[in-house]
């Protein structure tokens, strides 16, 4: 076996005692008054043997393992994915890693994600939630772990959230194809018991009312391409089809672009479709969507510093 670099071999090739190696190594030098002559010496020959610190044995000196975990409902979903790099880049700026895991928008995956991932000593959890339970969250949290819920959240309990503004930007949506002239409007939407969509539904409902249409369509059940997809086939079956679509996730607008190019409608000359969440290669589609822009990485920065 590969004989791994310790303090011990540091203070025999520096010709300093153990217990001075370590506090230069653990960042107690000044403390201690050892001189920079000397931190210098240490730490090269540290660097020069490859030393690493031994991270279970600095969580157990300080009870801190300077891990956070994050569980998402699908890294295949961009929006999820884009969150996790945030979240993962902002956490390497206070010298903390990240542990990621993906429930796969199942309630029962998402447990046993948070029994795996705090078994693991982290120092705090961001969730995506994806139930409509959350007697397991409230019992970490009654267990002294700091947890944020990010998206999606639960607006009766005292759990911490960040979150966009979900009905202003679905009504703003909405109003927009409203002005546009549209007046046979159809939204397709995510997991309906989730708190974004019951805000966007919400939101668009509020918005038919208030301009007098009451001739619209609220479909769907998934935050999904295959959702998108079946939905805007459905739409499109209809005698009178809609004139416009908001799709509540870009996931579920790939859908409708996929069921709208087989049936060769055109955007927007026959049908317009605007989508809630902004990504890059959305300014690769031709023509470009219209989008409520979520500020992902602002909310990603609030739920680490939290």
């Amino acid at each position: 076996m590969q004989h791994k670099t310790n303090i011990v071999d540091i203070a025999k090739i520096s010709g300093f005692s153990i217990t001075t190696v370590s506090r230069v190594l653990n960042g107690k030098a000044d403390r201690y008054r050892i001189s920079k002559k000397t931190q210098e010496k240490i730490k090269a020959v540290a660097n020069e043997m490859d030393y690493v610190p031994n991270a279970f044995a600095r969580n157990l000196r300080t009870g801190y393992s300077k891990t956070i975990a994050l569980i998402v409902p699908s890294l295949k979903n961009p929006f999820f994915a884009e969150m996790a790099s945030f979240i993962n880049l902002e956490a390497r700026k206070y010298d903390y890693i990240t542990l990621i895991g993906d429930s796969d928008d199942d309630a029962n995956i998402e447990k046993e994600e948070i029994i795996q991932l705090t078994s693991r000593n982290i120092d705090g959890m961001i969730i995506v939630p994806c139930g409509s339970e959350w007697d397991h969250l409230l019992k970490k949290q009654s267990e002294g772990l700091p947890i944020v819920c990010v998206d999606r959240y639960f607006e009766e309990l005292d759990l911490s959230f960040v979150s966009s503004n979900n009905y202003d930007g679905a009504y703003e949506a909405s109003r927009y194809l409203i002005e546009q002239g549209h007046r046979k409007i159809a939204c397709i939407q995510g997991v309906r018991y989730s708190t974004p969509n019951i805000q966007r539904v919400k939101g668009f409902e509020d918005a038919m009312a208030d301009f007098g249409i009451t001739s619209y369509a609220v479909t769907g059940d998934s935050f999904s391409e295959q959702n998108g997809y079946l939905e805007t086939k459905l739409l499109l079956q209809q005698a009178k089809r809609p004139t416009a679509i908001f799709a509540f996730s870009n996931t579920i607008a790939m859908g409708c672009l996929k069921a709208l190019k087989e049936e060769k409608v055109k955007i927007p000359e026959n049908i317009s479709l605007i989508t809630f969440d902004d990504n890059p290669y959305l300014n690769y589609i031709e023509p470009p969507l219209t989008c409520i822009s979520q500020p992902v990485e602002d909310i990603c920065k609030i739920a680490v510093k939290n």
